[in-house]
């Protein structure tokens, strides 16, 4: 599952995504690769994991990944291969949610590709382009489609009006995430065609330091100009915190936060959000030999959750052990949650907690 970091050229792109692979800024074990020069994989901050940490003692940690890509800035007429139009959009489609990074400074040393700060234009300008190649997209399945309706299959006559209905919502400037589908037309036919502006989206304001605790006017223009579009704004001074990645030393680094009013990194925040927009959650492992978060969707069974380990656990899943977190912390180890009575045994049709502690049986 990949986020992709998208927004006009000089809103601060690039240094967000080089503010997510500067380690530092998180903690001394948050470390960062690059699976190609504009991917990176991104540990999730996760206080819990800590916790298990000082209570377990383990050999290793390990903590929740999520992917984030750095996709080329998009200008105008990209839908018609403007710029690195096409590339873009290529992109852009091969991931599973968008953080929007919209310019909410000023500065005067830094070029506004239209002249001038107007973060409601430049989202604009973004989706229009997006709701433009979603167009086309949805037309070119319309002539296939029609051709079968007219022939009386209720399937695609079925088919046939949802692509109608998205048509109609495209061309009236409004994303496809806004508009309303029953689940089995979504199930079926809207999410089937991969349309951009069906992904979840993330706007991330980029804003200057005097204004990373509380926003700016540019902010509360982006969170009206959203409100409709049931999406996260987060506030993020990417600047300033490129300045706090400089810091080597991690109490500087605590003194510099506290001092601009923030409790950790915007980042962090950021990197947990896109953790819950691709729809995923964590359960733990831990042993002395290890404490793991790992990674399932929302909504996952207990044999499901299993087979992230290995697909060995889930074909032969027998039955779960399961810790609550909150139980596992107030007890403080297994043995003592064994011995108060709140372990549970839970079986195939279990919806994973986020947070539960795991330990799955299984014969193979």
């Amino acid at each position: 599952m990949k986020a992709g970091i998208v927004g006009l050229p000089n809103v601060g792109k690039s240094t967000l995504f080089n503010c997510l692979s500067n380690a530092k800024a998180q903690s001394a074990n948050f470390p960062f690769c690059t699976i190609e020069p504009n991917i990176g994989v991104v540990n999730v901050p996760d206080p819990r994991l800590e916790k298990l940490e000082s209570l377990v003692n383990p050999e290793r940690v390990l903590p929740a990944t999520v992917e984030i890509v750095d996709i080329a800035g998009l200008v105008k007429g990209a839908s018609k291969g403007e710029g690195l139009g096409n590339q873009f959009l290529g992109n852009i489609r091969e991931t599973d949610a968008i953080l929007h990074v919209l310019r909410c400074f000023d500065n005067d040393n830094i070029i506004h590709v239209d002249g001038n700060v107007n973060p409601i234009r430049d989202k604009e300008t973004i989706d229009m382009e997006l709701q433009l190649k979603d167009l086309e997209t949805v037309d070119k399945k319309l002539d296939k489609v029609k051709r079968a309706a007219k022939t009386g299959n209720k399937e695609a006559q079925k088919e046939e009006a949802v692509l109608l209905k998205l048509k109609a919502g495209l061309e009236a400037g409004i994303s496809v995430r806004a508009l309303e589908f029953s689940d089995e037309d979504l199930e079926e036919f809207v999410n089937p065609a991969q349309l951009i502006t069906g992904k979840p989206v993330l706007y991330v304001c980029n804003v200057d330091e005097e204004s990373a605790v509380s926003g700016n006017a540019y902010v509360d223009l982006v969170k009206d100009a959203v409100k409709d579009e049931n999406a996260e704004v987060i506030v993020l001074a990417v600047g300033t915190e490129a300045d706090i990645n400089e810091l080597d030393d991690y109490e500087e680094r605590q003194m510099f936060l506290s001092d601009i009013g923030l409790e950790e990194p915007g980042s962090a925040k950021l990197i947990r959000s896109a953790y819950k927009l691709l729809n995923q959650q964590t359960y733990f492992t831990a042993g002395v030999k290890e404490v793991r978060a790992w990674t399932i969707n929302v909504g996952s069974t207990a044999p499901q959750a299993a087979g992230v380990i290995h697909t060995d656990f889930e074909k032969g899943f027998i039955r779960a052990e399961v810790i609550g977190y909150e139980d596992y912390v107030e007890y403080g180890s297994e043995s003592k949650v064994k011995e108060a009575g709140k372990m549970r045994v839970e079986g195939k049709a279990y919806v994973v907690k986020d947070g539960d502690v795991m330990h799955f049986l299984f014969n193979v």
